[in-house]
């Protein structure tokens, strides 16, 4: 497989260059279909795998993802290679995470995370938001409602910086699927995500 991935219009006003989450790949489902939405709507998207991921796929073994450094350059090569595009970055859960300690450095347009995860599941004292209370880039956080990585309940409570607007996914988890109970499918829910991403990038 190519080292990226690449759906929509190479003439898009905005590439998103879009990580994976620590345990799943670039093709993964939630990846395809994401990015497959967001491409329909114009825009050029771009996916990559960090080393440890594109190991674990000529190994066939899994691997815990890189120390945090590695991750970080190996995203600063991605955006390198992007040359003078204008790049917004993108990132599902562990993704997001890099793209959002990456984003002020690169001075990119702006940034959406897919289920961020603010602590560890079971460990809310565990926070990841230090860098997000002064962060300076426009960015979107699509969050499910009952994201075990971080509630509804907890989020508002987080003095997040005010370039950060966060949308909730109706009773949705860590992937954005809502339960079924709630009479939303998995899909209308990523449709949803879209269209907010979408909104999004085109106010930038």
């Amino acid at each position: 497989m190519t080292d990226l991935l690449i759906d929509g219009p190479e003439e898009s006003p905005i590439t998103l260059l879009f990580a994976h989450g620590a345990g799943a790949p670039m093709d993964s489902g939630f990846m395809q279909s994401m990015a497959g939405l967001i491409a329909a709507k114009g825009w050029r998207v771009v996916r990559f795998e960090f080393p440890y991921m594109a190991e674990r796929r000529i190994s066939g073994k899994k691997r815990p993802p890189n120390p945090a450094p590695q991750l970080l350059d190996a995203f600063r090569e991605k955006i390198a290679g992007q040359g003078q595009r204008r790049l917004a970055l993108a990132g599902k859960s562990m993704g997001g995470r890099m793209a959002s300690l990456l984003a002020d450095e690169a001075k990119v347009a702006g940034l959406v995370c897919f289920g961020y995860p603010f602590h560890p599941p079971g460990r809310p004292e565990k926070l990841r938001t230090e860098h997000l209370k002064a962060l300076k880039t426009p960015t979107l956080i699509l969050q499910g409602e009952r994201d075990p990585f971080g509630t509804a309940q907890e989020v508002p409570g987080y003095g997040l910086s005010s370039a950060i607007e966060v949308r909730w996914l109706r009773n949705a988890n860590h992937d954005l699927a809502p339960r079924k109970a709630s009479g939303w499918s998995h899909r209308e829910a990523l449709e949803f995500a879209a269209e907010e991403a979408d909104a999004f990038l085109r106010r930038l």
